[in-house]
């Protein structure tokens, strides 16, 4: 079984192809790995029996974990909320079955914060998640628990969701690979809804090429979701070992002033690494990025106010007593349902949207919005690629930004841009600080997947990140 652990998945299939390697076998050892959890990473496993094998299919029967919030048919699908508490869905999201329908059998629903609103996965309705490289801390959120499972070798690798950086943060702080795609490339078919306009899903994976190989099976046009988009090119397996041509921005205003001293120095390790591969690595101007977080916690809660409207206990869900009235009935499933902070956001969310407020804070937060993607697409005419650090500091202690929203909200500072700008981005471990991983991110413009995998593979092999640590504890 440890031996099969320390396959990448893409090893793995490609052992199970060539008949090295039954696909039982990789199922038997993730699902014990992943029933025996100590981290709280899981909150549904398969049952023991394994699926049909499916060696021939191009993810070869390597099983994957799913975040909470994927609707899956008849599997609790909770979005780590007491309101959703063993809701079993009719049916599974498109990403789901697409990656089913390419061999990668369900193995489990991974932890995560309450309907994806948190940078730490503490903010869950059943337990917060432990970082596998330090239990005493936090392995980032909203998609901490697909983070961690990979990161501690209970699932080859997993998916997860990123509205303002709840994929790349969680890889950064768990020594992993997290990609978040161009908007819409990914449909959003059955995830469960937090900021429409900025939630996508993407892979967490062990090693660039594991990424790829799980993007490619996620992304395409769905006519069940209008905002899905067809990629130019298919997602290609990376094999760059070289930066040649490749032009690096690195933006002032995401890469010097609220780092931790212990993470920029190992940004501009990888930076000097990226010059002697290659690259051309220049300073650059974002101008509006630092207005990013601001506006990003006016628009995501704005639309989680309306999109959580949903949850009243009529249709499905929690349900709690109302005395027989049907405002009682509302206000009280709500009540009993709704963590702390998802009810902070919907009040945020609620009053920029409420009449008088509109124009100064949502019609503003949008024109920021815009701002930044013009902003991005200036730097494009000059670079091929945008890089900072993922996240401004490593996992810190669980507990320790529960009391302070504005201290963890800053967390997303570096991932927030990219997501308002709808650009795929990417996250690569480069690093120890004071023993904890620190994240190397990378953006391009929207489309440019393949350009970015193929610069993140010739970094990571010129790291060489031993991510084993975090396998073994």
């Amino acid at each position: 079984m440890t031996d099969i652990v320390e396959l990448t998945a893409a090893q793995a299939a490609d052992a199970i192809r060539r008949g090295e390697l039954e696909p039982e076998a990789v199922w038997s050892a993730y699902r014990e790995r992943a029933a025996a959890d100590e981290l709280n990473a899981y909150c549904w496993v398969a049952g023991a029996v394994p699926p049909a094998a499916a060696r021939e299919s191009p993810l070869a029967g390597v099983p994957v974990a799913v975040k909470d919030l994927f609707a899956t048919k008849g599997v609790p699908s909770q979005a780590g909320s007491r309101i959703l508490e063993n809701y079993r869905p009719p049916y599974s999201a498109t990403v789901v079955e697409r990656l089913a329908g390419a061999g990668a059998p369900l193995l489990g629903k991974t932890n995560q914060d309450e309907f994806a609103m948190g940078s730490s996965t503490e903010h869950c309705s059943f337990g917060a998640t432990l970082n596998p490289w330090d239990p005493k801390r936090v392995p980032g959120g909203s998609s901490g628990g697909s983070a961690a499972a990979v990161a501690a070798g209970t699932a080859p690798w997993s998916i997860g969701t990123d509205t303002g950086g709840s994929i790349r943060q969680p890889a950064a702080l768990c020594g992993i690979v997290g990609m978040k795609p161009t908007y819409g490339a990914v449909s959003r078919y059955g995830m469960i809804a937090f900021a429409s306009s900025l939630d996508q899903a993407g892979p967490f994976t062990r090693d660039v090429t594991d990424a790829a190989l799980l993007l490619g099976a996620m992304v395409g046009e769905d006519p069940r979701d209008s905002t899905s988009i067809r990629l130019p090119e298919p997602i290609a397996l990376p094999s760059a070992t070289d930066l040649q041509g490749i032009r690096i921005g690195v933006p002032e205003e995401l890469s010097g002033e609220g780092i931790e001293p212990g993470v920029l120095e190992r940004f501009n390790e990888t930076l000097d690494l990226a010059r002697e591969l290659g690259a051309t690595v220049e300073t650059m101007r974002l101008p509006h990025a630092p207005h990013a977080l601001a506006a990003y916690y006016i628009l995501a809660p704005a639309e989680a106010s309306s999109n959580l409207a949903r949850y009243d206990g009529v249709r499905y869900g929690l349900r709690a007593d109302g005395g027989g009235d049907l405002l009682g009935m509302y206000t009280a499933t709500r009540e009993a349902g709704f963590g702390a902070e998802v009810k902070r956001r919907i009040m945020l969310g609620t009053y920029a949207l409420s009449s008088g407020y509109y124009d100064a804070y949502y019609g503003r937060a949008q024109k920021v919005r815009t701002r930044i993607s013009e902003d991005f697409k200036a730097a494009w005419e000059s670079f091929d690629l945008v890089a900072t650090p993922t996240s401004p500091s490593v996992a810190f202690e669980l507990g320790a930004k529960l009391e302070d929203p504005l201290a963890m909200y800053l967390n997303d500072v570096c991932a927030v841009p990219m997501s308002l700008a709808g650009i795929p981005a990417i996250s690569i471990p480069n690093g120890l600080s004071e023993g904890l991983p620190t994240g190397f991110q990378l953006a391009g413009p929207a489309f440019s997947e393949n350009r970015i995998l193929e610069a993140a593979h010739a970094l990571e092999q010129a790291i060489g990140f031993d991510g084993s640590k975090a396998r073994q504890a």
